[in-house]
């Protein structure tokens, strides 16, 4: 149990993640907690596109962040930076890596406990993590309910206690203050300026004792010593409380929640002593992280500007200077090159990255997103989670001529982006470009021709439409010309067969008496997949058999052409009289969903052709559910964005592709018609 508060034993820059969902203001909480350090001397908003961070055209047009904000600040003599991660599920992946190396997190939520379901994948994936956090109410001058209500809907996403810091004053339907349960004192808030202290309103008088007795008890739960003097009714020291409320932080043992108003600069004062008294610093991480010597952990490459390609990284286990000769947990050795502090788009050259630094460093072009590099003993990588894509788009330029300008752009945007992935499809001779969602893949676009003058035109990925058989047939298959000198003659007879689903293809032969050369079986392996490649449907044929069983040559016009040819010309008959069928792509989908929703996320899957595998709930999280499904691949489209809508925006899915299915009757004729309708 520590006897002093654990800022205090902090050794270095501590870092600061903003999380939550998106619209709770993050920030704008990053903004107000710049002006109330005094780091700028006007605070701007996001609204007015006046902010420091979220300054990129995509994130000004959209009213909310795109990519991950990287700010710094001191405050009465410590140094703080900010990582403030996009709240949308289509960038969040963009600040995950630098969210593991993070101090303290602070989730931002809305004060209305209505809304509090939208903080449980926040509050879930830093108890998964295992990093400290507290939370944030912000716009409380815009709350109706009451906070204890909120705290009752937020405890069960959390594996730790919330630990109430504070009670609202109120006048009216107003809330103008706070009562401070530590500190045993009242404070009424001004709009842009330190708070005001006030003696405690004698109607909050019973209320506050039950609060903060209520405090006490949750710590004492972690203090033997605490919890002696409670029994014994002495009052304990501020010192021991503050003490007592950094080790809960620390050793992820409760969570403290306060509130405020970002926008009036309500209640951020209080927060930044918080986070001076009781947040971890970067010694607290490096153990956490297993880091025991200097070392930089990259978590987001960036390419623009005039110093090109940086990665953004933050030192861990000690100071590291420019020019430091490293290697990476990728394997790569090089040098440091120039070292930039960061503070939303503007760089500032700096000569080395102090302990918990966040840095761009310039010339390690070797490194890779989410490697460490470093002299010495490297920690292990930071596991992160999976990232589900859900949404794709075929592309191409607008410009033919921009089409290797095209390719390094991408290369760029996805080396930033690690939740972007390219896919090349031979079979529909398409390059897809898959993200999170529909919102992400348009920003991408944006990016795209904006930052790097090329534009795409996209439309939906082709299906993954195939064909099979479901008869077998003999077919003959004859090719002969005759134009002057050596003609052109192969002859085959083939059997075709339809094999199991699944089962692919197979080649064989019973020649006998030498009917077909040796040297001309490949030949007639290689005609007949050309004619697989588009069945009479108009789609790639699947899981067929061919057996070769017999023909005839001609010892001088006779060619591999000639019977590659043939057993093309066989195959095509083959399969037009063997009864061809569509065949369509089913995934299975695993979803995850708020309880409350999942009625409704059941009936989106009935809606698309689904077929319900399972329900059950969601391990290790309180009121969610896990469904199983299998859905067509053509039904995917848009179910992403249903989910979310039917569910505050929470719901998401996983989805893979599983077997491919018989489909017929109208849906069968409208597929086939429309691609005997599409240009050659």
């Amino acid at each position: 149990m520590p006897q002093s508060a654990q800022g205090t034993l902090s050794n270095g820059t501590r870092v600061i993640a903003l999380v939550g969902p998106a619209g709770a203001g993050k920030t704008s909480l990053a903004e107000a907690l710049l002006y109330a350090s005094g780091t700028i001397d006007r605070q701007g908003s996001v609204a007015s596109g006046s902010s420091i961070g979220d300054s990129s055209a995509e994130a000004r047009q959209r009213g909310g962040s795109t990519e991950t904000n990287l700010l710094h600040f001191s405050y009465l003599g410590d140094k703080f930076a900010i990582i403030d991660a996009p709240g949308s599920v289509g960038f969040a992946a963009d600040a995950a890596r630098g969210i593991a190396v993070a101090d303290v997190a602070i989730v931002v939520v809305d004060p209305d406990p209505a809304r509090a379901a939208l903080a449980a994948p926040a509050l879930r994936t830093l108890d998964e993590l295992g990093i400290p956090h507290l939370i944030f109410v912000n716009r409380i001058d815009q709350a109706h309910g009451q906070i204890r209500d909120l705290l009752t809907a937020l405890q069960p996403m959390s594996v730790s206690p919330l630990i109430a810091r504070q009670i609202p004053i109120r006048e009216g339907d107003k809330i103008t203050g706070f009562v401070d349960l530590a500190l045993e004192r009242a404070f009424h808030y001004e709009p842009g300026k330190p708070s005001t202290q006030i003696d405690i309103p004698a109607d909050l008088a019973d209320r506050e004792a039950s609060e903060r007795t209520h405090m006490l008890e949750q710590l004492a739960d972690h203090d033997d010593k605490l919890l002696e003097q409670l029994l014994m009714d002495e009052t304990p020291e501020a010192g021991t409380i503050f003490a007592d409320l950094a080790h809960e932080t620390a050793d992820n043992l409760g969570v403290s929640v306060l509130f405020g108003s970002a926008h009036n600069g309500w209640g951020v004062r209080r927060l930044l002593k918080a986070l001076r008294h009781e947040a971890p610093g970067p010694d607290a991480t490096a153990a956490r992280l297993g880091v025991d010597a200097p070392a930089l952990h990259a978590f987001k490459i960036y390419h623009g500007g005039s110093v090109g390609r940086l990665a953004y990284a933050r030192a861990l286990g000690g100071s590291i200077r420019e020019g430091s000769d490293y290697k990476s947990s990728g394997g790569d050795h090089g040098r440091l090159g120039a070292l930039f502090g960061v503070q939303g788009d503007k760089t500032i050259k700096t000569s080395e990255a102090a302990n918990g630094d966040i840095v761009a460093a310039a010339k390690v072009d070797a490194v890779r997103s989410g490697e460490w590099l470093g002299a010495g003993k490297l920690p292990p990588p930071v596991d992160v989670g999976h990232v589900s894509r859900n949404c794709a788009l075929a592309i191409e330029p607008a410009d033919r001529k921009d089409d290797v300008k095209l390719s390094g752009a991408l290369a760029r945007l996805i080396e930033e982006d690690s939740s972007l992935l390219l896919e090349h499809d031979e079979a529909a001779h398409e390059i897809r470009l898959k993200g999170v969602n529909d919102e992400h893949l348009k920003t991408t676009l944006a990016k795209l021709k904006r930052r790097y003058g090329v534009e795409v035109k996209h439309r939906a990925p082709t299906i993954g439409y195939r064909e099979s058989i479901r008869r077998p047939v003999t077919q003959h298959g004859r090719h002969k010309k005759q134009s002057g000198g050596h003609g052109q003659f192969g002859d085959v007879i083939i059997e075709v067969a339809p094999r199991g689903r699944g089962e692919g293809f197979a080649f064989g032969e019973r020649i006998h008496g030498g009917s077909v050369p040796r040297q001309y079986i490949p030949a007639v392996e290689d005609g007949v997949k050309e004619a697989m490649a588009k069945g009479p449907l108009g789609f790639p044929v699947v899981d067929v058999g061919v057996t070769l069983t017999d023909g005839s040559y001609h010892s001088v016009d006779s060619s591999e052409l000639a019977f590659r040819l043939a057993g093309r010309l066989a195959m095509q008959e083959a399969l037009a009289a063997a009864q061809p069928h569509l065949l369509e792509p089913v995934h299975k989908l695993t979803i995850v969903t708020p309880s409350a929703a999942t009625s409704r996320a059941s009936s989106a899957v009935a809606g698309r052709r689904g077929q319900m595998l399972g329900m059950g709930p969601r391990d290790g999280w309180t009121g969610w559910d896990r469904i199983e499904a299998l859905i067509p691949e053509a039904e995917l489209d848009g179910l992403e964005a249903e989910l979310r809508s039917l569910s505050q925006g929470l719901a998401t899915y996983e989805a893979e592709f599983d077997h491919l299915a018989e489909l017929n009757g109208t849906l069968a004729d409208k597929v086939v018609k429309q691609r005997v309708s599409e240009p050659a």
